[in-house]
């Protein structure tokens, strides 16, 4: 697909190397920015990434491997952003490269911390970059198993059907299939709610509930999930499609899920430090549960599971006494 729009990566996690492999199916020049120039060089010698997903490996010849962030935006025209929520504004502070000539896409499943915003609108009122511009990624698609090249399912939302069409020619392969839509905002918010869905299905199993409680809580879950986002963009939309019911079930059950591990271990005693310590990998919910809850308050949602997580995560309730809670407001 030499006629394709050149791809930029940014981030060196493992949904950001998940990314990189599904293009380097289709594509023969990526640029693929990680801060750390060790991993850089680690990938240019042995051809996988030291840290994350190192069973992939890459086609090096395919990638343009740099540490500078501006020169991977001032490659592409697709510039995919791929690092956790909480460290998107430290990162772009090094970038000059205007935007606003860019498709920036999302693939980060977070607020954004210093402005309580998804990251597409972040994207809109900090750097200018046109809605028709910006394109979101959303599962249902855990990193493990695109590296095992297990059959998994993507979705792309984007108001510009070019746009749209492009980033899904460039995805989809033999294991990985992509369906379009136009809702930005719901698919976004529905990626950041699921996480903090997850942490609480994490602590519920911490704490010794069983499936039958656990199917309760997602039942519950995306009613809730449904109830937010109608408050925050009211279109016309399906929750039980993959992109909100689909991508829920599978952060919430799925043993990939780093967020449900962490809501498990935070279950089991662990302190919200000694959690984090542990784990090697971002738990998005834990930033999004903050954000989230502040988020109901001011459009007046009612949201007993995400109350609770914000009330074990932030206000050292707890988890079996407000789980206990809990239990009495779910139908």
């Amino acid at each position: 697909m030499n006629d394709y729009p050149k791809f930029a990566v940014i981030g060196g996690g493992s949904w950001a190397t998940a990314i990189v492999k599904m293009l380097s199916e289709n594509l023969c020049n990526i640029a693929w920015y990680i801060r750390n120039e060790a991993v850089v060089q680690e990938i240019k010698v042995n051809h996988h990434n030291p840290n994350y997903l190192s069973s992939v490996e890459f086609d090096v010849d395919k990638l343009y491997l740099t540490n500078d962030i501006n020169k991977a935006i001032s490659y592409a025209d697709y510039v995919i952003f791929a690092i956790p929520s909480a460290f998107l504004s430290k990162e772009m502070e090094a970038v000059h490269v205007n935007l606003e000539n860019k498709i920036v896409v999302s693939a980060i499943k977070g607020i954004i911390p210093e402005t309580s915003l998804i990251v597409g609108e972040h994207f809109h009122q900090m750097y200018n970059v046109a809605y028709e511009n910006i394109a979101v990624i959303t599962g249902p698609c855990h990193a493990e198993e695109v590296a095992l090249e297990r059959l998994s399912y993507l979705t792309i939302a984007s108001r510009s059907k070019v746009h749209g069409k492009i980033l899904q020619d460039c995805f989809s392969s033999h294991y990985i299939k992509v369906k379009l839509t136009d809702d930005i905002v719901g698919t976004e918010y529905a990626a950041v709610l699921k996480n903090i869905y997850a942490i609480a299905c994490g602590m519920a199993h911490g704490l010794g509930y069983g499936d039958n409680f656990q199917a309760l809580l997602m039942s519950n879950a995306i009613r809730e999930m449904n109830k937010v986002i109608k408050k925050v963009y009211k279109m016309k939309r399906n929750i039980n499609n993959s992109a909100y019911l689909g991508d829920l079930l599978v952060t919430g059950y799925s043993l990939f899920s780093r967020n449900r591990m962490f809501g498990n271990m935070i279950g089991k005693g662990y302190t919200v430090k000694s959690a984090q310590m542990e784990m090697n990998m971002i738990a998005e919910g834990y930033y999004a549960s903050k954000s989230a809850y502040e988020l109901t308050l001011k459009v007046g949602a009612k949201t007993p599971i995400i109350n609770a997580v914000y009330d074990i995560l932030y206000n050292g309730k707890d988890p079996k006494k407000t789980f206990r809670k809990l239990t009495e407001k779910l139908d």
